[in-house]
């Protein structure tokens, strides 16, 4: 029996039968096999909308659930099954958690309650290279048990409505709205919101079935018995390229245990391994990484999953009255996981953004498509994780991946936390871009010419014109808020258009970050 199967089968809930449904979808999306449901049709006839927003997928769908319904907008959250959070943390920054302060969904209080766990100083460190520690970087562990259950209770409050155990089944998209089809009944919206995931059926009729550009492996366990260690690993290194793919890792201290990740990031290609493989491999080298044998372990879940990456992304409305948010609509950059942190860090524009929208009626695709709009600092990031990944018929050099990464993080670490902090946050501004790369390339220069090879010309060039517009986006966020105020004059809907390509601007140049 394979290492992975004998110890996964001893860990409570039975992880190792829910590994074998996930490798199964790997392995459909690998072969062209998954299907795209037609599950949103158009019908030319009017209806008498009920609600203003109704949001498919309750996990995160709650968070902006609860800022629209404090907001006084009617709002009903479908959730397939209960809705609570998992036992598993989720890592997070603590000036990132204030979102929820300041849109009145947690009192101070409340929010201490939330986190579980504080750690620091966190890890950089790559094969052959020395360590680079940060402080106060993903270092709080949020319980979600909690997180959700207080946030649920604020939406009841505010007169939201809850359908737990009701799945989605369809959308009728309407000149005025949304017939949302779920289980024995219909909703009429004004505004449906798309909350279900990387593997929402939505998004996917959107895509129409097209493969994704880039995928990201994952998997770990939370487990008691490590030695003590307070610090983390926002990501690590130890081996060099194995398998056509470069491993990274992940650890952070938990209120019941130690948390750690093996990840990598690969294609869709038919030949790449599966999830069971990746897991055997974790558990081969967990003991080397953090220096304890598994003997010495208690496995209490298992951690698992593959995150699709599209460089169309954010997903731009195809229907009127349908917005993705969260994971449905790629707003992640693809060296990130998604979810919770992609989703704070975007709450407080969408939140404002759809209210917005709902108070002008503009709720049509093209003003939709400004509620997610192109943002040239998570377009920049697809080389960087070009230049992290290896095809499958592509050949260099063992250690090409890590020689890389300690040039790089090495002089972002020279050049200050005002430059290494918010790149690790997945944020990406032009200025520190621009030190970064000019500094690397001109101390090391026959290194950032054998990238060539790996990155390919298309992908350099491709790159060159995101790389552009950011600079073009930084350049023009001075001057469009000099002019905000005259937005007061216009209508409502072109002050609409107007507001939401200022915070375009705004996100789209990482100038929403603040240390």
């Amino acid at each position: 029996m394979a290492i992975a199967a004998e110890i996964l089968a001893q860990v409570p809930g039975n992880p190792w039968a829910g590994l074998q449904r996930v490798d199964a979808l790997w392995q459909q999306l690998r072969e062209f096999q998954t299907s795209v449901p037609p599950v949103v049709s158009e019908s030319a006839e009017s209806i008498e909308p009920n609600w203003d927003v109704v949001i498919c997928g309750g996990t995160l769908g709650i968070l902006i659930g609860a800022a629209l319904a404090q907001q006084g907008w009617r709002v009903a959250l479908i959730e397939r099954g209960i809705l609570r959070g998992r036992q598993q943390e989720w890592n997070i920054s603590r000036r990132e958690l204030q979102t929820f302060v300041d849109l009145q969904l947690l009192s101070e209080a409340e929010l201490d309650q939330a986190i579980a766990t504080q750690y620091n100083p966190a890890r950089i460190q790559f094969f052959g290279g020395s360590p680079v520690w940060v402080r106060d970087v993903l270092n709080i562990g949020v319980d979600p048990v909690y997180l959700l259950e207080t946030l649920k209770q604020r939406f009841l409050q505010a007169g939201g409505k809850l359908l737990e155990q009701t799945g989605f089944q369809g959308a009728i998209v309407h000149p005025n709205g949304v017939s949302v089809q779920i289980s024995e009944q219909t909703l009429t919206t004004r505004l449906l919101l798309d909350a279900m995931g990387h593997f929402s059926p939505i998004s996917r009729q959107a895509r129409q079935g097209k493969t994704p550009d880039a995928v990201c492996l994952v998997v770990g366990t939370c487990a008691t018995g490590f030695p003590e260690n307070q610090t983390g690993d926002l990501i690590a290194s130890f081996t060099p390229i194995q398998h056509q793919c470069q491993y990274f890792w992940e650890a952070f201290p938990a209120r019941d245990g130690r948390t750690t990740y093996l990840f990598t990031y690969v294609d869709a290609h038919p030949s790449r391994f599966s999830l069971e493989f990746l897991f055997d491999e974790y558990f081969r080298l967990l003991p080397e990484y953090q220096g304890v044998s598994l003997e010495q372990l208690q496995f209490q879940r298992a951690l698992f999953g593959f995150f699709p990456s599209y460089r169309q992304s954010p997903l731009k409305p195809q229907w009127n009255h349908i917005l993705a948010i969260g994971d449905s609509s790629g707003s992640q950059s693809p060296l990130s996981f998604g979810g919770f942190g992609a989703m704070v860090r975007h709450l407080h524009r969408l939140s404002h953004g759809i209210q917005a929208a709902l108070q002008a009626n503009t709720l049509d695709r093209t003003a939709l498509r400004l509620l997610q709009p192109y943002q040239p600092n998570l377009a920049v990031t697809w080389l960087f994780q070009k230049t992290m990944s290896v095809g499958v018929d592509q050949s260099i050099a063992p250690n090409q991946i890590n020689d890389l990464l300690n040039l790089v993080f090495g002089e972002m670490a020279a050049l200050g936390e005002p430059v290494l902090k918010p790149f690790l946050q997945d944020v990406v501004q032009f200025p520190a871009l621009f030190q970064t790369l000019a500094k690397t390339t001109v101390a090391h220069p026959l290194d950032v010419v054998s990238l060539l090879p790996q990155m390919g010309i298309p992908a350099l060039a491709d790159w060159l014109r995101h790389y552009a517009t950011l600079a073009g986006y930084t350049a023009l966020l001075p001057v469009t808020q000099a002019l905000k105020p005259f937005s007061d004059r216009l209508s409502d809907r072109p002050r609409f258009f107007y507001q939401q390509w200022l915070e375009a601007l705004k996100y789209g140049s990482g100038a929403d970050y603040h240390p």
